[in-house]
């Protein structure tokens, strides 16, 4: 790695290592806090941001851990869009408790969330849908998510097909693919501090308001 990007790394992790999480600096909704931090990470400019890992549980109990990208900030949760014919898509179906983890190491932060998850409406849907690129539209028609095929041929072949089927046409939203929204009832901001004594607040939904702790690190 080149040593100008490791000394800016390196400096960025002290600055943000040497900023106390305290219950009084901390925003009261802890989607705000998000907010806050996830802008000064954008400003920071790491290397995907948006990525998070979702972790959804079968209906036998087996729980299942991948990377998505967050796709939108509501007021009660955080986005994400995705084949509902998945193994992710199964999984919530199934059992809607979800968790999410974002981790940005360059900054010594973590946030752990915990809550239930639905999906978001048609339109949200479709509005997203409609501006993501052409080759992801009719990714999205080509792809049985999570299914087996025989080749990468196979998967070459639908691209083709949908590619001529929707020729010179808007694509469409496949009735398969849309959004989740996660709606935390639990969320953990993690800062790291010298010689391991981080910082752990931890907010708590407690019917429509939050409650906040710390925890011994």
């Amino acid at each position: 790695m080149n040593e100008d990007i490791v000394n800016y790394l390196n400096e960025i992790r002290r600055d943000f290592s040497g900023k106390a999480l305290t219950e009084e600096s901390v925003h009261k909704n802890p989607i705000e806090q998000y907010a806050i931090w996830f802008e000064e990470a954008v400003n920071a400019q790491l290397l995907d941001p948006y990525a998070m890992s979702l972790t959804t549980v079968s209906a036998n109990g087996q729980p299942s851990t991948r990377i998505v990208y967050m796709r939108g900030i509501k007021s009660d949760g955080f986005v994400f869009y995705t084949n509902y014919n998945s193994n992710k898509g199964s999984d919530v179906a199934a059992n809607n408790k979800v968790s999410l983890n974002f981790f940005w190491g360059e900054l010594e932060r973590q946030i752990r969330v915990e809550g239930e998850v639905e999906k978001v409406s048609e339109v949200d849907s479709d509005a997203y849908f409609a501006q993501r690129p052409r080759e992801s539209q009719i990714g999205a028609w080509a792809s049985s998510q999570s299914e087996e095929i025989r080749d990468r041929k196979q998967l070459e072949e639908q691209v083709a097909f949908y590619t001529e089927k929707f020729k010179d046409k808007e694509v469409p939203r496949p009735v398969h693919w849309g959004g989740y929204v996660v709606k935390p009832t639990k969320m953990e901001f993690w800062q790291g501090r010298p010689s391991r004594l981080h910082d752990r607040i931890v907010y708590t939904k407690d019917r429509n308001d939050w409650k906040q702790s710390r925890l011994s690190p």
